[in-house]
């Protein structure tokens, strides 16, 4: 009499967005346990949650609770919290925690990602490479409570960083009273995404929020107390500095047990490393096709890596990101992805451009061969979903160019029917489905979102779901305010 298998044992270290997602998607594919025994090892005391939205947390606009992730109730899966991995046997397939316990696997997978990065400024860093005093990074809970701990109503902030993160974070302390500095050493805020014309708009409109933006300027030295001087003689008075200048993904496990490492942990399609039973995803993942630091990608390489391990798709492979940036700010929207910078305007790229500093309004769309190739988009939010989607699924564009990036795009009968609408990108939600789950009784927000994942990403698409709970007549969920 032939008997089953037993279930192959997945260990994964990492209970982050990425190693929860894979945590879902195993038991969304083998909800019995049947084929795999996943354990998932966390270093956070903290159930999984939403990093992406702890600027939503700090702002006060989400509270912790509200950002948490779902947990897989399957008899496959289970969750450790607050213990952390010390070392991998990768001869004996063993993982040893700092628990003195240890796990044995057949597949292991490293979903570590990454730490914040304190620049070499005297006086940023303290005692073994720890936040110097009135110092905060902005990458987990525990950081955020660090901020608000510091931050006073009326009070002077200082954020060093003028990327996204940066941003989003100015965006809140402005919300909570707090006077803030942000210095960028770019030529512009948002440099990696945006082009100069975007940043000077986006610039002006955080200045009539109440944050001065220093951009092309370098921090020489913080001073506990006082603020932070920069390269030109100044000092911004700074009761905190929230420092937002990059990460450093978590590959030290990796490369203790002789797997190859380069600034990530390399993968290849399959999110294999250079040991056959060892994987990686997330921010600690270095693909070809990039992905690290973007919600969209670490979710696309979790489900793939699931379908892989269960033996539903073996063949499943990640072919690389498509990037997309929202900033997730109060009162401003902004998207932005592909090729937006002038120097990648080539002799075939036609582009659209609109201009409207008064209006605190920006739009460039770039085409070539009748396809988006890139936009940025502020203050155009009509236009985003669409561009998205005309980017995403390399659609040839109607012939009215200013029309689609006005969020009315003419549709003219010889023209390819689009794809059904993406309303949350991050997580593939269409407008179709999210309408199914208000026929099978989601009401709120928060329900929609536990049916169909919407909202639960990079966040920006509350807004269209709201939009779309009250057209159909539910009742919106707003989240509560800290006070």
């Amino acid at each position: 009499m032939s008997t089953n298998p037993p279930p192959r044992r997945i260990v994964v270290i990492g209970n982050g967005m990425v190693g929860a997602r894979l945590a879902e998607e195993v038991a969304h594919l083998d909800p019995h346990g049947a084929r795999v025994d996943l354990r998932v090892v966390g270093t956070e005391h903290h159930p999984a949650y939403n990093r992406v939205l702890l600027s939503q947390v700090l702002a006060g606009t989400h509270t912790p609770r509200q950002i948490r992730l779902p947990v897989p109730d399957t008899p496959g899966v289970s969750v450790r919290t607050g213990v952390t991995a010390t070392s991998i046997d990768t001869t004996h397939r063993r993982l040893r925690l700092d628990d003195g316990t240890h796990l044995t696997f057949d597949e292991l997978v490293l979903a570590t990602g990454a730490r914040a990065a304190l620049p070499p400024i005297t006086g940023v860093s303290g005692h073994q490479g720890a936040p110097a005093e009135g110092v905060c990074a902005l990458r987990d809970l525990d950081d955020c409570q660090r901020v608000l701990s510091l931050v006073r109503p009326g009070a002077p902030v200082v954020v060093l960083g003028g990327g996204v993160l940066g941003l989003e974070a100015a965006r809140g302390l402005v919300g909570r009273g707090a006077r803030v500095s942000l210095v960028e050493s770019s030529p512009w805020i948002m440099r990696r995404q945006i082009d100069r014309p975007a940043a000077h708009i986006l610039a002006r409109r955080y200045e009539a929020l109440g944050v001065n933006v220093h951009s092309w300027r370098v921090a020489s030295r913080w001073i506990p107390g006082t603020g932070l001087e920069l390269d030109d003689g100044r000092v911004l008075a700074g009761d905190a500095l929230v420092v937002t200048a990059g990460v450093r993904a978590n590959t030290e496990l990796a490369k203790d047990a002789a797997i190859e490492v380069e600034h990530g942990v390399v993968v290849d399609d399959h999110l294999t490393t250079s040991h056959s039973r060892v994987h990686a995803i997330g921010d600690c993942a270095q693909h070809p096709g990039g992905g690290a630091g973007l919600v969209g990608p670490g979710w696309e390489q979790a489900a793939v890596l699931a379908r892989r391990l269960t033996g539903v798709e073996p063949g499943a492979r990640y072919r690389g990101a498509r990037p997309l940036t929202r900033l997730k700010a109060q009162g401003i929207e902004l998207t932005a992805f592909g090729r937006v910078q002038e120097e990648d305007d080539g002799p075939e790229v036609e582009t659209v451009t609109v201009s409207d500093p008064h209006g605190g309004r920006y739009a460039k769309l770039s085409v070539e061969r009748d396809r988006v190739v890139g936009a940025v988009l502020l203050g155009f939010p009509e236009a985003a979903a669409t561009l998205a989607q005309l980017y995403d699924t390399a659609m040839p564009v109607p012939a009215d160019r200013l029309a689609l990036v006005q969020g009315h795009p003419a549709h003219t009968p010889h023209e390819q029917d689009p794809a059904p609408a993406l309303v949350c990108r991050c997580n593939a939600v269409g407008r179709e489905e999210i309408e199914q789950a208000w026929l099978d009784g989601a009401r709120t927000r928060e329900a929609i979102a536990h049916r169909t994942r919407a909202t639960t990403g990079c966040g920006g698409c509350v807004r269209d779901v709201d939009a779309l709970l009250e057209g159909m007549g539910g009742a919106n969920t707003t989240p509560t305010t800290i006070p």
